[in-house]
């Protein structure tokens, strides 16, 4: 079953699913912006496409991940990002 989920006005939309093999996933797209996104489970984000400038919990200081890159982000946390560009991802929800 797919869900549709939509944050922020519309400017971030994603579609979450079951795979058998890799458990819960959403793939979504953000437009330019900043967001700030809380956590229940582990994540592990994958941008698909543009970049994501990510302040993870913790961290002092923003990296960049572009097209290919992964960060995780703690289960039970916010984290902020800045989207220079219209920006795609797979998000994979961690069981630890």
């Amino acid at each position: 079953m797919l869900k549709n989920n939509e944050y922020f006005d519309g400017k971030v939309k994603s579609i979450g699913f079951d795979s058998d093999s890799l458990g819960a996933l959403s793939v979504g797209v953000m437009v330019k912006g900043e967001y700030t996104f809380g956590t229940g489970k582990p994540e592990e984000m994958t941008v698909v496409s543009g970049s994501l400038t990510v302040l993870l919990p913790g961290s002092e200081g923003w990296q960049t991940f572009t097209a290919g890159e992964t960060f995780y982000v703690p289960g039970n946390s916010e984290f902020n990002l800045q989207v220079p560009e219209t920006s795609s991802y797979l998000c994979k929800y961690l069981s630890k």
